[in-house]
């Protein structure tokens, strides 16, 4: 069979930028399906429903655009074939429409039905403040996970990945970070990221921060394996302190200066609390674990 193009965007109080999306992306005949994630509030979404190459899926309520994504690809994955090809993007511009050539020819190009591509930021137009908060952000997210997402919702893969990955729970989280934390085959193409079409982004900052949190909560494993090599490191250096003391104490007339004794303490202390931290993450990873398998033989 032939594969088809399906186009995946969520649109939220947004469909002048969209329209513009549709015209676009005319000349590569794909089905586009618009998550709707004013949970139908915006009344512009109307018109929508009479466009012969659009159909528009409607959330229950706001989910934010990562995870109306996810929802409207379970919602279509009845009519979606494995030998499909599936890609998801804004339909604001900065995810470019030129750019998807490049994506399909690289999915293309893999031979597993697993394969994942994903557009690489290369460059980003942004205030200050943004930038600076951003920085801090990829810095603690690589001392937290290991790893740097620099990518967002622009990804191509098969339909066999929406029909058969899609409904592990990770992606109920954060769209993009599943995508990473599962471990698939990911290859990457560098795009640049556009301008956008029209009106202003309803994304600030307090969405942005949820935003971020939302994508460490797919790497908890990563997580705690970090927190449980620092509770080692520190309990290890605190316990050498301590017998260092102790021997200082037993063996010569030296006096302990102050500042030792409440570093020791304070190490202690950090010791307790990364104990405290470890134990509430690794529950929190067993939770996360039981959950990514329940009814997994029930999965379509």
């Amino acid at each position: 069979m032939t594969s088809r193009l399906w186009i995946f965007t969520p649109v939220y109080f947004d469909v002048p930028s969209f329209l513009i999306l549709r015209e676009r992306l005319a000349q590569h005949g794909a089905r586009i399906v618009v998550a709707d994630d004013s949970a139908g509030r915006d009344p512009a979404i109307a018109a929508l429903h009479e466009l012969d190459d659009v159909d528009v899926v409607e959330p229950p309520f706001n989910l934010g655009h990562q995870r109306a994504l996810v929802y409207a690809i379970r919602t279509m994955a009845p009519e979606i074939r494995d030998e499909d090809v599936i890609v998801t993007l804004d339909a604001d511009g900065e995810d470019k429409p030129e750019d998807l050539p490049r994506l399909i020819d690289e999915l293309r190009a893999e031979t597993s039905e697993r394969a994942i591509v994903m557009a690489r930021r290369t460059s980003r137009s942004e205030p200050p403040l943004f930038r600076v908060g951003y920085f801090f952000f990829k810095l603690g997210f690589r001392l937290l996970t290991g790893v740097v997402v620099r990518t967002g919702n622009f990804a191509a893969y098969r339909g066999w990945v929406a029909r058969h990955l899609l409904s592990h729970p990770q992606f109920d989280l954060s769209y993009s970070a599943a995508l990473i934390a599962l471990n698939l085959p990911v290859a990457y193409v560098p795009c640049a990221r556009g301008e956008r079409y029209a009106g202003r982004s309803k994304m600030g900052y307090s969405k942005l921060l949820l935003h971020g949190l939302s994508m460490l909560m797919p790497f908890t494993d990563r997580i705690v394996l970090r927190a449980l090599i620092t509770f080692t490191v520190t309990l290890a250096l605190t316990a050498l302190a301590a017998f260092s003391v102790i021997l200082v104490k037993l063996f010569t007339d030296e006096a302990i200066p102050g500042w030792a004794t409440y570093t020791l303490l304070l190490m202690i202390v950090l010791s307790f609390t990364a104990m405290g931290n470890l134990v509430l993450l690794f529950s929190v990873f067993a939770q996360n674990r039981a959950i990514s398998l329940a009814q997994l033989e029930r999965r379509p």
